[in-house]
This record gives structure tokens, sequence and C-alpha cells, in this order.
């Protein structure tokens, strides 16, 4: 018990410190490159993945990969299981996000999120919608990647929900080809479930999770790429083809409280 205390702490502050650091040299970074953007946008997201690195290290993460990771620019859907799924990705990518708007005010999470220009937005309010999708096709402009999590919500691994298409219509109006990944999670025996430990859905409050997952031993990360990107001109279509081909990827983190087929 007192290891395991210990190590929470343990982790929980050398994560922090990581963080801490990671914003520092950000903050330098932009007042060293202001007058390179491009060069800017770069180094930023090779810190945002070097740091993710880091971060997923001392958490007891390790993250296997298989299929071609995509090259930016690019567009990449997944399925969302835990506010972890942005350090997993981000550790691989070096991305930019599209995420709820609630995350900029989470501790950790969100100042990352800020940070490394993630795209807010209110899926509250279908008004937000087009200012989204502008920022998004901005990003790509860019030449950055963009993540988006359709089913706009966390669950728990037993299958996927819904893809919503809003968020794809550039895409399709454009002629975008889409990439797609399905992650999932493993605890290691005599820890919790990751579908408990990992996967943050329901009710279940922040902080509890947080402390729970810092105490697991290990978890394995996996990230299963697509080989070949999607183009469809129509939204709808584009988000049924593409929630396919992640389900033929996923393999579910738990066959406890299943989600029904969609």
């Amino acid at each position: 018990m007192v290891w395991s205390r210990l190590l929470s702490w343990g982790r929980l502050l050398g994560a922090g410190a990581l963080i801490l650091g990671a914003g520092a040299l950000l903050a330098a970074g932009r007042l060293i490159l202001a007058f390179a953007p491009k060069t800017y946008l770069r180094w930023r997201g090779w810190l945002f993945r070097r740091g993710s690195q880091k971060v997923l290290a001392v958490l007891g993460f390790d993250v296997r990969v298989s299929g071609p990771a995509p090259r930016s620019p690019y567009l990449l859907v997944t399925n969302h299981l835990s506010y972890m799924d942005v350090l997993v990705l981000a550790s691989q990518l070096g991305c930019v996000f599209v995420a709820k708007a609630e995350i900029r005010g989470w501790p950790v999470l969100g100042p990352i999120c800020r940070w490394f220009g993630t795209i807010f937005i209110n899926r509250q309010e279908r008004r937000d919608i087009p200012r989204v999708t502008a920022e998004l096709e901005a990003a790509l402009g860019r030449e950055l990647g963009v993540v988006i999590f359709p089913e706009g919500t966390s669950s728990a691994g037993a299958g996927l929900l819904p893809f919503r298409s809003p968020l794809l219509a550039p895409a399709a109006r454009l002629g975008i080809p889409v990439h797609y990944a399905a992650l999932g999670y493993e605890t290691v025996p005599g820890d919790p479930p990751a579908y408990l430990a990992v996967c943050w859905w329901g009710n279940t409050p922040f902080a509890p999770h947080v402390v729970n997952l810092v105490r697991l031993r290990r978890v394995t990360a996996t990230i299963d790429f697509g080989e070949e990107p999607i183009v469809e001109p129509d939204r709808k279509f584009l988000a049924v083809r593409l929630r396919e081909a992640v389900l033929e990827k996923f393999r579910p983190v738990t066959d406890e409280d299943p989600v029904p087929d969609a």
C-alpha cells in the first residue's frame, strides 16, 4: 500500500514537471520562432510528440502501433476511450485535436491542449460547427495533422458509438482522404481492468479516475492504423464508411456494459 502511494505521487509529480517544462519550452519557442511560423509549428508538433512520449513513460504506458501512420497534412478519425487517447496519439503523430470545449478548463490535460493548438468545439451549440470546420480547414492548410473523435464522447470500449458527420463536411466537400485508426487499452493481471481504470466514461468523476489510473503498474495502449484512407463526397456516408473501417480494426476492451451496435 505504501509503495503504491509513493508510486502514484511520484508519477503525478514527474508528469507535472514534464508538462510544466514543455509549457516553458513552448513559450520560449514562440518568442524565438515568432517570424518563422512554419518552423514553429513543426517544432511544436515535435515537442508535443516527444513530451507525450515522456509523460506516458512516467505513467507506465507502453504504446504499440500497427499499420502505417499518416503523414502531415492529414485528417484522422478514431474511436474515443479516455482522456489518455490524446497523449497516446500525440506520442506517435504530433498532431492537433478537435475536442469538446469543456476540456479547456481541465487540470493537466486542459493546458496541454491549449498550448498545442487544440481546436475546441461547443458540442451543445450547432452554430459553433462552421467556426470549427473553418479552423480545421485552416489547420490542414498549414500542413498539420488533425485528429477527430467522431463518436463525440468516450466509452467503455465494448463497441463503437455512431460516428457524427458534421466535422467531416470539409473532407467530403473538398475530396480530402480521411485516415482512420482503432485505439485499445489493456492492463496487467492483478490490476483493475482497462475499461474501468483507463477508459473514462459515464458519470465517473475525473480526479478519482486519474488517481486510480496512476496506481496501475503497467498499461498497454494499441493504435491500429488503417492501410488506406477513405474518400467519399457525402459526409453522412463518409461517417458510416469510416465507422465500418474502424470497427474492422477495433478490439473490444470489455464485454461488459455493451454498447448497442448502430
